[in-house]
């Protein structure tokens, strides 16, 4: 073969629905609209031709492998592909060598993509540093993980870093309906009835992974025995054996959705923290977003616990940044530390019942007045009297001094005798009945 010439096509009769299914053109992608939207940079560059080196990171099937398969079809460029997993410093080297002798033959760059990239150690990373440098090859690296972490410095200095979300129930559904008609590379000659439960339990269940879905699309359909009428019925339980993962009645958009995070609030703040793990597994299982679950945990910790046990916010609010931090399936684990610790604290939603009575008042009472020995002194407030007669707390014994806040009486924390909170009420308790 000679060294510039293609590949020659290869027999697809036995590759996965997900290979075979790629889209070729960026108007046929789905998903990662924030950056290949109408007028994004990364389309621009690429509908022009003006890619320079790239990394692409996101979690699995979201898309990375297969826009840079797109770009190859679009580019001028010469094209090498390539997997950090499977490949070393030799078939880089080739690479690069091959594609030196082309720019000098034919004036032509190539275009470099390699899969995994973060497999590639620091050694095998500085390789392709000189190169990529004097943009031939252009680079484009696909990775799961971060990038700021596995690649680098030197070589993402050189690199526009595009990060890939994973895509969405609605992408998912979109794609299998396109598996479904189409009847050169999808399942369109195949006469398969997919009922809607089950085109939904594949989309929510793959995780935004849409190698996996259409995967789980492929086995359902070529196992599954046609009826009397010949046409095979892809049916919620051919999806729940196809993807291994049983549905559940959650529905993030009706009624089972706030059902169940009720419960588990309910559960929490009535302290059984065996239902709040049951009802936490479910939301998990089903596929909740663990933000929206961590998000409730602080605020039950605020509400219900409150200062019967302060520590509980900090916990609620650790879970929060953790989960964001490390993601799922992971998450499940602090997420759960949090809600069996807001569970079992003691209970007091006290300050609560206090900024609700505070927050009526002010909506529906006089406004009170600000007395002027607690208004601002400074620049000409103390030729109106502001500050006059005010007494500093830390010039008396015990750090406290009796003196008028607010015009008014009236209390709105009324601390408990739960856990913590009994020392608050009677700390304030010893400072009301105080002569000074």
């Amino acid at each position: 073969m000679d060294l510039f010439e293609q590949d020659k096509p290869k027999d697809k009769a036995y590759e996965p629905l997900a290979v075979r299914l790629r889209p070729k053109t960026l108007d046929d992608f789905v998903g990662q609209d924030a950056i290949l939207g109408k007028d994004k940079l990364l389309r621009r560059l690429i509908e022009s031709d003006k890619i320079s080196s790239l990394i692409l990171y996101g979690p699995p099937g979201c898309g990375k492998t297969t826009l840079a398969l797109i770009i190859s079809e679009r580019t001028k460029s010469h094209f090498e592909r390539i997997n950090a997993a499977s490949n070393n410093v030799a078939d880089i080297r080739r690479i690069i060598d091959a594609a030196k002798r082309r720019e000098l033959a034919r004036g032509g760059r190539t275009m470099l993509l390699i899969d995994e990239i973060h497999r590639f150690n620091k050694a095998q990373q500085d390789v392709l540093m000189p190169d990529v440098e004097a943009g031939n090859p252009v680079l484009i690296g696909t990775t799961t993980h971060n990038p700021f972490f596995y690649v680098n410095s030197a070589l993402l200095s050189r690199s526009q870093v595009f990060e890939f979300k994973k895509l969405g129930d609605a992408d998912i559904a979109a794609i299998l309906k396109r598996a479904l008609r189409d009847k050169e590379a999808g399942l369109g000659k195949m006469p398969i009835d997919m009922d809607e439960n089950a085109l939904k339990h594949i989309a929510r269940t793959s995780e935004g992974d849409a190698r996996r879905a259409l995967g789980a699309f492929e086995v359902g359909a070529l196992s599954t025995r046609a009826l009397k009428d010949k046409r095979i019925h892809f049916t919620l339980k051919v999806a729940e054996e196809s993807i291994q993962k049983k549905a559940v009645v959650y529905d993030k958009d009706e009624d089972e959705h706030y059902d169940t995070i009720s419960a588990f609030i309910k559960s929490m703040r009535g302290s059984d923290p065996d239902a709040a793990l049951y009802w936490l597994a479910k939301m998990i299982y089903a596929g909740e977003d663990p933000r929206f679950i961590a998000r409730r945990i602080v605020i039950c910790a605020s509400e219900d616990v409150g200062n019967a046990d302060p520590q509980a916010i900090m916990v609620a609010n650790a879970a929060l940044q953790v989960s964001e931090f490390i993601g799922m399936p992971e998450a499940r684990i602090p997420l759960a530390q949090a809600a069996v610790y807001v569970a079992c604290a003691p209970k007091s939603n006290a300050a609560y019942l206090g900024i609700e009575a505070a927050l009526k008042d002010v909506e529906e009472g006089k406004t009170l007045d600000v007395p002027d020995h607690l208004k601002d002194a400074t620049l000409d407030g103390d030729l109106l009297g502001h500050g006059k007669g005010y007494k500093y707390a830390h010039d008396f014994e015990g750090h406290y001094v009796k003196q008028e806040y607010k015009p008014s009486a009236k209390q709105y924390y009324m601390p408990t005798a739960m856990g913590y909170e009994a020392r608050i009420k009677e700390w304030l308790e010893k400072l009301r009945d105080s002569k000074k």
